[in-house]
């Protein structure tokens, strides 16, 4: 009798054999039921070996009392007790699986199909199978049937007895024979239809593979000829009612529960296909109308029931055309696109628990390996195997992937497929997610062997292993090209430089002779530098892959390379700063301005290495103006110091055009999600800032080299359009008014005379050539435009406007903003145009009627001919002018009530409009979005082209760049230009509602 307080030696003992209930465990041995074999100390033993003692003592309890009779528990305790091999698998399945337990509770006898330990029974096949199957006369015992061999699989693989791989491929069997024994049900109960057609039935993807889940769809392709004389089109349908049936005696529900759904939507065309075709329409779909997915699945196509020879013509028939798929456009780009459409369709809180679909699971082991397999399969048969671990091993001889990436890869395959299994042991059920239980956790940790501390082993090993497929899978299809060109050592396996060639054209490279030349500049050789290229290499080559045009990214690292290659911190920041190599790749690979001023000033890669992003946030205004004021004072005259504002921009250019690139790679897919917004005004902020200390800088030399530090005249410069509006983009032109004010004591001429100069020498030294991007300052704004002087004192601004100013002119002034010279100057004028831009009580209907006249004309007038206007964006339909031009009707109408209004910037000045009722959200929606999308693009054609531009570019390579950077992957640049129509026309609408009052 137990001291009440105090733990009996069993309770003691079930804790350390792993009971988790042991008190529940304690009630259970002393149940009738096991009382012969309570006190035996191997059934401890045997139960602490299993994944969960609890469940397996709970589950024995079940079978014992679930016999038939007294007879039949002797039995089986007896022989429970006396025979290890039948105590092992009984009690790891049902410590393993709740789902075979209630079989075997179902079944009683079933228990029996587990005391065979013969050789013979390790690893039975098909034909195996297929016997223990032969008694099934109809679904309900082909599912018990079923059920009984899945039984002695589960307890080969529980007791290791079979490894993963054996597993996987005796369930692949088991799926084959019970195939087979579902069509000749099928076939028995209509013998008219069997006697009239042929019918193969071709097993895909893991069945096809001999790598079967516990619990999978099986996939399936259907061939069907005619037999007998009978007519194609009858035959056919009598195949269809074949194929029908033999899906259902697998799929539908019984009382036997089910065994698995048949799944054949891989056919061509999917579930709007047919069902069954003839071998000559399958050849006349893949000829013509498959998509690269479709020849990557057929991979592992295998005839497993059914006619076998028909079966074997349509693999043979499809092989030459699955062996070619690597030539087809866009190859390597339309896989690794499905592949981030899996990952995108999983749900956000699933992501990081998938151990199928999400990042360095199942699905990345078996899609690099497949995308290998089709690159070399072509020239190499030993690659065409449809088994991954077959597969890998024979990449792996052949040199297409190194010999140690092989075996981790292998390790953490059979790692996270053994995990995927015992999840699917547990009830019978497809799944694929890690559990977050901590009594499933255990379970799967024990079944593993994990016993120290199941839970912990098992995060850090499921950690440790995606983290190596995430790593291996970004590298493995790229190494081999470094093997191709480096110097390896004599007899190690290497590419050859045709197999080279190709996997470089299916990457997307144009020229591969100059792709391997830049890798052998990089990589080839034994120094220091030449082992870390070979080390960053593969996963650049992945990145510069996954761009619009990986030739010029590979170029320009090379020059890059070779530039700061002596340079100690240059390939160490590459390797050690996780973030620098990739944001490298993504930059050089976007376009050509951020590479060509990266080239002008290479130790801006510094930029890209901080591991916070601080190195990528643009400066602000003060901190630049600061930096480019003091650079201006150590030179030694105008052009020295123009010169050095010009360093300055062009690093910070560098920056901006770099923090946009990154930002867009990790953007919401969505084209004009909140992202999009951000970086719109990432730019615009930071290259009008950077404008602005560039043109104080250049003010600030001109007056020091003319008049030492004191000017005759108080200067200001004010921004306007854009450039007021803190919008510029990489090519836009500075807009801006030129004001003066005498100093005291000084004549009117005198100051006049100082204003022009420092106005004329600030546009000459700003036009001196330059290979940087261009800074054009515009004063066609100013008072009677182009006609009128250049500078003007306030006063004269004040009697102008006073007089002569036109409601355009009160528009422009929306924008107006100091910018550069003198503070108190500024603000002045600004207090001078404000009853102007903001005028109470509003504009009149003259005013409007004059603004929709000027719109109209604009668009008449200026947009280039031949022009698409769907496709323009400054001047296009729904396009920037659209957009602005509503926003600043409504700015004049109603900032004077309206303080929210009274801004330079459109989008804020768009939502004030919106927050004060002026403009429905739904359709300020509409124009924030038309006009963020439309800068993007303007923003865009200059980064990929390294020249401005209005509208999309023509060149092929130009336009999946644009697209790349609006967040659109290969092959939908279609959709990017329709999405853009359908943008724009939604905002035209609300423009003609608001602005015409259509």
């Amino acid at each position: 009798m137990t001291v009440p307080g105090r733990r009996s030696s069993t309770f003691t003992r079930l804790l350390r054999h792993g009971f988790t209930a042991p008190s529940a465990a304690e009630r259970l041995l002393d149940s009738a039921e096991l009382a012969s074999i309570r006190t035996d100390p191997v059934l401890l033993d045997a139960l602490g070996a299993t994944a969960d003692p609890d469940l397996a003592l709970h589950g024995l309890v079940r079978l014992v009392e679930a016999q038939p009779g007294a007879t039949a528990r002797h039995e089986l305790l007896d022989t429970l007790i006396s025979a290890k091999p039948l105590r092992d698998r009984l009690l790891g399945i049902l410590g393993a699986s709740a789902a075979l337990t209630d079989h075997l509770t179902r079944h009683p006898g079933d228990w029996h199909a587990l005391v065979t330990y013969e050789q013979r029974d390790l690893h039975p096949g098909v034909t195996e199978f297929e016997r223990q199957l032969a008694q099934a006369h109809d679904p309900v015992s082909l599912r018990v049937a079923y059920r009984r061999c899945l039984l002695s699989i589960a307890a080969r693989d529980v007791c290791g007895t079979i490894d993963v791989a054996e597993t996987a491929a005796e369930l692949a069997d088991l799926a084959t024979a019970t195939l087979r024994a579902a069509l000749a049900l099928a076939s028995a109960a209509a013998p008219d239809d069997d006697a009239c057609c042929k019918l193969a039935v071709i097993a895909m993807g893991k069945c096809g593979g001999h790598e079967l889940n516990y619990v999978s769809d099986v996939d399936v392709i259907f061939v069907g000829e005619a037999a007998g004389g009978t007519e194609e089109i009858k035959a056919l349908q009598a195949a269809t009612r074949l194929a029908s049936h033999m899906m259902r005696i697998c799929s539908d529900v019984t009382v036997e529960g089910t065994i698995w759904p048949v799944d054949a939507n891989l056919r061509p065309e999917g579930r709007n296909g047919p069902l069954v075709r003839t071998l000559s329409s399958h050849l006349a779909y893949y000829q013509r109308w498959a998509k690269t997915w479709e020849f990557q699945a057929l991979l592992k196509a295998r005839p497993v029931a059914g006619d076998r020879d028909l079966g074997e013509s349509y693999v043979a028939t499809l092989a030459p055309l699955v062996w070619h798929a690597a030539e087809r456009d866009n190859f390597v780009p339309d896989v690794q696109e499905m592949r981030r459409r899996v990952i995108a369709n999983i749900p956000a809180g699933e992501v990081e628990r998938e151990l199928k679909l999400g990042p360095g699971g199942l699905r990345d082991v078996e899609f690099a390996v497949q995308l290998l397999q089709l690159v070399h399969g072509r020239a190499d048969t030993s690659l065409r195997s449809g088994t991954t671990l077959d597969a890998l091993k024979a990449l792996a001889a052949g040199g297409y992937i190194g010999r140690v990436d092989a075996v981790q890869l292998d390790d953490a395959y059979r790692f996270l497929r053994s995990l995927e299994h015992r999840l699917q042991l547990y009830r019978l059920r497809r799944t694929h997610l890690l559990p977050k239980d901590e009594g499933d956790l255990r379970r799967l940790g024990r079944s593993l062997g994990l016993r120290t501390d199941p839970i912990g082993e098992l995060t850090l090993e499921w950690r440790r292993h995606t983290g190596v497929v995430r790593r291996l899978h970004e590298k493995l299809f790229y190494r081999p090209l470094l093997d191709a060109v480096a110097q390896l050592a004599p007899g190690e396996a290497r590419l050859s430089p045709e197999a080279a060639r190709e996997r470089l054209i299916a990457l997307g490279y144009e020229d591969p002779a100059a792709a391997l030349r830049h890798l052998e500049a990089l990589a080839s050789g034994v120094t220091r530098r030449a082992a870390i290229q070979r080390t960053l290499l593969p996963v650049l080559l992945g990145w510069f892959a996954d761009s619009a045009d990986p030739d010029a990214g590979l170029l320009t690292f090379r020059r890059v390379s070779e530039a700061l290659g002596k340079t100690p911190w240059y390939l160490r920041l590459l390797r050690d700063e996780g973030a620098a190599a990739e944001n490298l790749a993504r930059v050089l690979s976007a376009g050509r301005l951020a590479p060509d001023l990266l080239m002008r000033a290479p130790e801006a890669v510094a930029l890209l290495g901080d591991g916070d992003g601080a190195g990528l946030e643009p400066r602000g205004r003060a901190q630049l103006e600061q930096e480019v004021l003091a650079a201006v004072g150590r030179a030694e005259n105008a052009e020295q110091a123009v010169a050095a504002a010009r360093g300055v921009r062009r690093r910070e250019l560098f920056r901006t055009a770099a923090a946009d690139i990154v930002g867009s790679y990790d953007s919401a897919d969505t084209p004009t999600g909140p992202d999009q917004g951000a970086l719109v005004d990432l730019v615009g902020d930071a290259v009008s800032d950077l404008t602005a200390a560039t043109l104080a800088g250049t003010l600030r030399a001109v007056v020091r080299a003319g008049w030492g530090d004191t000017l005759p005249t108080r200067f200001a410069v004010i921004g306007m359009g854009r450039f007021g509006g803190h919008e510029l983009g990489y090519g836009s032109d500075a807009d801006v008014l030129f004001v003066h004010q005498p100093q005291d004591g000084v004549d009117e001429r005198e100051a006049a005379d100082a204003a022009n100069k420092v106005v004329a020498e600030m546009r000459r030294l700003l036009q001196l050539p330059s290979t940087d991007p261009p800074l054009l300052i515009d004063a066609d704004l100013r008072p009677e435009g182009k006609s009128g002087p250049l500078v003007r004192t306030l006063t004269s601004y004040a009697a102008y406007y006073r007089r002569w100013s036109l409601v355009w002119e009160a528009q422009a002034l929306l924008r107006a903003e100091p910018v550069a010279g003198d503070e108190e100057l500024g603000r002045r004028f600004i207090d001078l145009i404000d009853p102007l831009r903001y005028p109470a009580e509003g504009i009149g209907d003259d005013a409007v009627l004059e603004i929709r006249r000027l719109k109209a004309r604009m668009e008449s007038e200026r947009l280039p001919r031949g022009a698409d206007k769907t496709l323009h964006a400054k001047l296009g339909r729904g396009g920037l002018s659209d957009v602005e031009w509503t926003v600043q009707l409504l700015q004049l109408r109603h900032a004077w009530a309206e303080p929210g209004l009274r801004t330079t910037r459109t989008r804020p000045a768009l939502a004030a409009a919106c927050a004060a009722g002026l403009i429905p959200a739904e359709e300020a929606a509409i124009l924030d979005e038309a006009w963020i999308l439309a800068t993007r693009v303007r923003n865009a054609v200059m980064l990929v082209r390294g020249r401005a531009g209005d509208t999309f570019p023509s060149q092929t390579r130009e336009l999946a760049a644009v697209g790349r950077y609006l967040g659109y992957g290969p092959g939908h640049v279609g959709d990017m230009l329709e999405d853009y129509r359908r943008t724009t026309r939604r905002a035209r609408t609300v423009v003609e509602e608001l602005f015409y009052e259509a």
